[in-house]
């Protein structure tokens, strides 16, 4: 880290060139038409000269609507995104995009890198997305980049989310607002940014206070992030810190035969307290007339405290257990690239070349305690907690890679890209007492990328791209790996087997365009893995491990357009993804109406992968009253999809239903300072679900109360939040 801060004071002291505004910084002013192709610092590529269906939105888009989280503006407007409610509790939604997933939950085979300012943010252990600790008002822009990237790394099988934060020199001026509503909800959001000759400064901080929408539900979030900048017109430094302290609590997920009532718990209680320090730092410098030197650094821990209620199934004597675990994990890391950029003459050039180096290190510890159910399904200790898991892992990330883009003619642009990417992960058992936890595992491959856009008229752009990516296995599922040693999630591990890395490969054609005062575009593309890692139930719904299950596909098309016509606005969004399991394999899943008597499932070539909704689909329509007063209306759609466990497509309970949902937002400033604003979710007060698993009912006696002797199974469904009011007052200062 101390090296990338040197290389970007030095860089900044051997700045030659003046501009009237740095162009290596335009992400920081909230502006969508360009997109940043790498994650490190640098210029950026034209929208239109990205052979990708990228996706962006501004800090403005987030302001209309008031998100209670990043996940939640992209489940309403991004094509082919959906949202699943397997934890229960709406800061911490699993997000799927293209049929690959950014979650929580560890467990869940994660497919999307997620960025703040170019350092990443899934967490070490397990590549989850803990989504609560991004803050929404230190947002300037959003990318949501398909397909593997060469830059971007590790975990980008199917595409990588960027976000980039807010300056105060970009958003100069503050704002304060309070909002209140349904269901005990109370936030405030406070934010200041300021310049002065070259500095600047950007501070924003939320508290929210949520007792639920159901019973043993509430959250308690408070976030800070402040930014340093200091920028002239050939260089830029910015150090910023964000800082998080959440409590959210979950309601598990529910039987069908339960959801006459969905306020109620399944069990209770489950709380998970994350805690988070995140510093980076990004400095770029122009060296002469066409080069660019950018560079960056990261330091961020984050420590999760969770407790879970769950029924025993392992022939315990006691009926219940408490299982709490604490991850405690730290990353670090560096990059540093250099761009050629030759705008002159007949072929325009951009050639980038980086390198980069991360490390984490994690400590894991779980413990079991015995417990019994009381009448309303919350547990009663009946004795101390006992250690079940302690293990330390580190994992070693490095990667050099390189892009070039060219003008071959005319309207004809190449992209080339390649990227050489090495992780290696150690776990070590600290309890001495599993010494299979202890491995050593390497992982490394090339990963190419090409794309070709062609600017046909100017209406009218053609693109088509190939690449490639990689996700080794991380700890947490080395640790779980082993048929005969199944783990019971997220608490025990209890060997370290090998796996082989997850290997994507995409290929997306697409166009873009404009007709009057529409604007539109469309894209198909195909992602194929092999070696994909999923997890195997062991026939009890808490227990499981990780195998290569062969290979997966997940191809389709997206369709978007907007249209502005004096008062009125339009958005449309649609998404269709095809995913599929294609090689044949068995699974453990006892609680699927097909299983044999081993409690087996077989799985074949072509069999839908569940949890992932075929179609989705984003409707906004906004009018603007006057100046000072607008209304917006937005429908999610989502079509059925299948639950986990029923891998085969055959069980008995059949689909998650689709469902369609609506919601309001209406905004009035009757003074210039002053702003008034009411949203409304679930307007139509649909009852619906974003998620399913097979498992069993225990609490099938009279009342709902414990009987595992008349255990039966069932769909288990994530329930969507009902109807939801808030209103709220900001005021602005300059």
């Amino acid at each position: 880290m101390r090296t990338a801060f040197a290389l970007a004071v030095v860089a900044m002291a051997l700045g030659t060139r003046a501009f009237a505004d740095n162009a290596a910084e335009v992400m920081e002013l909230g502006r969508v038409e360009v997109v940043g192709t790498t994650p490190l610092p640098g210029l950026g590529t034209p929208l239109a000269d990205v052979p990708a269906n990228v996706q962006s939105f501004g800090a403005d888009d987030l302001a209309r609507q008031r998100p209670s989280g990043i996940a939640s503006f992209l489940d309403r407007n991004a094509a082919s995104v959906s949202i699943g409610a397997a934890q229960g509790n709406v800061f911490q939604p699993d997000v799927s995009y293209r049929g690959f997933s950014a979650s929580p939950l560890l467990g869940v085979p994660q497919g999307i890198a997620v960025f703040q300012d170019g350092a990443r943010v899934n967490e070490a252990f397990g590549d989850v997305v803990n989504w609560d600790l991004i803050p929404p008002s230190a947002i300037a822009s959003i990318q949501l980049l398909p397909g593997a990237s060469a830059a971007f790394g590790p975990n980008a099988l199917g595409g990588a989310l960027a976000v980039y934060t807010k300056s105060g020199s970009a958003f100069p001026g503050g704002a304060a607002e309070a909002e209140a509503g349904s269901f005990g909800r109370r936030s405030i959001v406070v934010q200041h940014g300021a310049s002065s000759g070259p500095w600047d400064s950007f501070a924003t901080a939320d508290a929210i206070d949520d007792r639920g929408w159901a019973e043993h539900n509430p959250s308690r979030v408070r976030r800070f992030f402040g930014k340093l900048g200091h920028q002239t017109h050939a260089s830029d430094l910015d150090i910023a810190l964000t800082l998080a302290d959440n409590t959210l609590e979950g309601t598990q997920t529910l039987p069908v035969s339960f959801l006459d009532d969905i306020r109620k718990a399944y069990t209770w209680p489950d709380r998970n307290e994350n805690r988070l320090g995140f510093l980076t730092a990004k400095g770029s410098v122009f060296l002469g007339e066409n080069a660019l030197l950018g560079a960056n650094a990261h330091w961020r821990h984050e420590r999760s405290d969770a407790l879970a209620s769950n029924v025993s199934e392992d022939g315990s004597d006691s009926p219940a257990t408490n299982d709490r675990s604490t991850t405690d994990q730290s990353s670090a890391g560096a990059g540093m690239q250099l761009t050629f950029d030759r705008r002159s003459g007949e072929r325009p050039l951009r050639l980038v070349a980086g390198a980069s180096f991360d490390r984490s290190t994690v400590r894991f510890a779980s413990e079991s305690q015995p417990a019994e159910f009381t009448a309303d399904r919350g547990t009663r200790a009946l004795g101390d907690f006992a250690v079940a898991t302690d293990a330390a892992t580190r994992q070693d990330e490095h990667a050099f890679f390189a892009r070039a883009t060219l003008s071959i003619a005319q309207g004809w642009i190449i992209d080339l890209a390649d990227r050489w990417q090495e992780t290696r992960v150690r776990v070590e058992d600290r309890s001495g007492a599993d010494p299979a936890l202890d491995g050593s595992h390497r992982f490394s491959r090339a990963l190419p990328a090409a794309g070709l856009t062609w600017h046909a008229a100017k209406p009218l752009t053609l693109y088509g791209s190939y690449s490639e990516g990689m996700r080794a296995p991380t700890a947490m599922e080395l640790t779980c790996a082993d048929p005969g040693a199944p783990c019971k999630l997220p608490n025990e591990f209890l060997s370290d087997p090998a796996l082989a890395a997850v290997v994507s490969r995409s290929g997306e054609i697409g166009a873009r365009g404009h007709a009057g005062m529409w604007r539109w575009n469309a894209a198909a593309y195909r992602t194929d893995l092999e070696n994909d890692i999923q997890l195997v139930s062991s026939g009890a719904s808490t227990a499981g491990f990780f195998m290569n299950m062969g290979r997966t596909r997940r191809e389709g098309f997206e369709l978007g357009a907007t249209a502005h016509a004096d008062a009125v606005t339009l958005e449309l969004r649609y998404g269709y993804v095809r995913a599929t399991f294609r090689s044949d394999f068995v699974e453990a899943s006892a609680n699927n109406s097909t299983a044999d008597a081993n409690g087996a499932i077989a799985v074949h070539a072509g069999d839908r992968i569940p949890a992932i909704p075929a179609r989705t689909f984003k409707l906004r329509a906004g009018y603007s009253l006057s100046e000072r007063a607008s209304i917006d209306a937005s429908v999610v759609a989502a079509s059925a999809s299948y639950a986990r466990g029923d891998e085969n497509n055959r069980d008995a309970a059949g689909h998650v239903p689709g469902y369609a949902v609506l919601n309001l937002y209406a905004r009035w400033a009757p003074a210039r300072d002053v702003e008034l604003f009411a949203r409304i979710d679930n307007v139509l007060d649909v009852r619906y679900a974003t998620f399913g698993i097979l498992g069993r009912n225990f609490f099938t006696g009279p009342g709902r109360t414990f009987a595992p002797d008349d255990a039966v199974p069932e769909q288990f469904r994530g329930m969507g939040a009902p109807f939801g009011a808030w209103a709220g007052v900001r005021y602005a200062w300059r």
